[in-house]
């Protein structure tokens, strides 16, 4: 079962858009670059906040460096923003560590600046669900990593709730696109580009939402824009929900070469990695997202927001392009 790709239905009458206003991106990997590229590409300032390394190089796009967690120098640069939309996470093995210092810095700069909040996250906090997860449903975190985001959203949610900020936070399923980390990205589609065994967790028949990385970025945006869509949540449109085999099928047929071998990695084989490899180590208490069904409701995106997702063959053929020219 594909995406849909019909024409986005027009938005709420009632809804009032808010006009742009200089925008804080914290965070430079795949999404943050994204978000502060189409920001600068309607003539808005972008600031963006990155830990270290240089770049990206945009117009319109001025760099900081510095350490995010630094409430007080985020909140004296966000000072005159319209919005801070954070993009960034500590290092994945750090989240329960890291995840509450990160949500007060960001929580004390919007406070003090007055700038709204817009944060990025993904479906942990749900936990395992027997159908599509909707952004309106009890969290139900059911381990260490998921408890860390949830605790994030409901600090935020409490801070907008008392009239201290407003804040809003978009939820997305597994990237799909260029640059991205993720069970589609670099993992598996250099290996098919190469004609070699593509390794996956889970359930390879499982089905799956899958969103595509450009479309998680405008609906970051599209909620900033918009004076109605904070206190609550919202999922990114979902491209496609299909099983990983299927996507690598088609990704071989887009890049033209014969089928690959799926090769699903067993658990006993991720204890072993886990042993020397921390980031597989931390993925086994989140495994149920690819060893069932995992569903993704965005109608409330769609109908609310006017926002649909990129057909999903436009999303693999630039996926293809993309990896090709890397290589």
């Amino acid at each position: 079962m594909h995406g849909r790709d019909e024409p986005p239905p027009a938005p709420d009458a009632s809804s009032r858009t808010e006009a742009p206003g200089r925008t804080v991106v914290v965070g430079a990997g795949p999404i943050g670059r994204s978000v502060a590229a189409l920001r600068a590409l309607e003539g808005i300032p972008v600031d963006l906040v990155r830990r270290s390394g240089d770049g990206p190089d945009l117009p319109g796009v001025t760099v900081h460096r510095f350490d995010v967690g630094d409430g007080d120098r985020l909140a004296e640069l966000a000072e005159g923003a319209r919005t801070i939309v954070n993009c960034a996470s500590p290092p994945y093995h750090r989240w329960p560590q890291e995840w509450p210092g990160l949500t007060d810095a960001l929580v004390r700069a919007a406070e003090r600046s007055g700038a709204a909040l817009v944060n990025l996250s993904n479906l942990y906090a749900y936990g395992p669900t027997d159908g599509p997860m909707r952004p309106d449903q009890p969290l139900a975190p059911t381990s260490p990593k998921a408890a860390a985001r949830a605790q994030s959203w409901t600090t935020m949610l409490d801070a907008h709730q008392s009239g201290r900020i407003r804040a809003a936070e978009v939820r997305a399923s597994d990237f799909v696109g260029p640059d991205t980390q993720s069970h589609l990205g670099d993992r598996v589609v250099p290996a098919i580009l190469a004609g070699r065994a593509a390794q996956v967790v889970g359930d390879p028949d499982a089905p799956h939402a899958w969103c595509y990385r450009e479309d998680v970025a405008r609906t970051l945006l599209a909620v900033a824009d918009r004076d109605d869509a904070f206190g609550r949540a919202w999922h990114a449109p979902v491209s496609a929900t299909c099983s990983t085999r299927e996507a690598i099928s088609e990704l071989a047929e887009i890049a033209g070469v014969p089928p690959v071998p799926i090769r699903p990695a067993p658990r006993w084989l991720l204890t072993l990695l886990g042993l020397v490899d921390r980031n597989v180590r931390e993925l086994r208490p989140v495994l149920y997202q690819f060893e069932r069904p995992f569903l993704v409701d965005d109608a409330e995106t769609r109908e609310r927001l006017g926002l649909t997702a990129t057909p999903w063959r436009q999303v693999l053929d630039t996926t293809v392009a993309a990896y090709r020219t890397a290589a």
